[in-house]
């Protein structure tokens, strides 16, 4: 049995490597945040407006605790999922974690342009991320068992990065296909 749990920055890559991951592993892949939102039936940035933070953070907590219980998964977290102990707990002691570390300027190149993310709707969108990297960056790397940097890699690239770390690990067995 195997659990690979991704963490980093909102606009990180998360979800797009881990399905890619988990294709490749021929892993079931499973996003916390779309799993949030179908338990709540809104937008996770509508039930925080009108919840709250703290509140939001309760719903997080006990998905991350029944998905860090699946088997055979790749998980992609929430980029605020770190901020709880009980999770960074429940995720490295249940899962293999990889942090797609992408530095502030990274993050916002990628998603400068995109008006569906709650974070970037702020005066200054770059020094919210150097402030969520900051704040965010010794959690994900206390949390995580491997840290891979994003940089300008493709996700394929990212994806094998990661399952070669996983095999050498033994944590995965060597894909025969390549």
């Amino acid at each position: 049995m195997v659990n690979i749990a991704l963490v980093g920055l909102p606009g990180s890559g998360k979800s797009t490597v881990g399905r890619h991951l988990a294709r490749k592993l021929g892993l079931a892949f499973v996003d916390s945040d779309i799993r949030i939102e179908q338990r709540l039936g809104c937008a996770i940035r509508e039930f925080f407006e009108r919840e709250g933070e703290q509140r939001f953070r309760d719903i997080e907590s006990e998905e991350i605790d029944a998905l860090t219980r699946l088997e055979n998964t790749v998980l992609s977290t929430g980029g605020g999922s770190v901020l709880r102990e009980e999770n960074r707990q429940r995720l490295s002691q249940r899962c293999q974690v990889v942090y797609l570390r992408s530095s502030p300027e990274e993050v916002y190149r990628r998603l400068r342009h995109d008006r569906n993310r709650p974070l970037l709707q702020v005066a200054d969108p770059l020094a919210k991320l150097r402030e969520l990297y900051s704040e965010r960056d010794p959690l994900y790397r206390a949390t995580a068992h491997f840290v891979i940097e994003t940089g300008r890699p493709s996700v394929p690239t990212l994806v094998n990065m990661i399952a070669m770390q996983l095999e050498l690990g033994g944590l995965v067995q060597r894909d025969p296909d390549h």
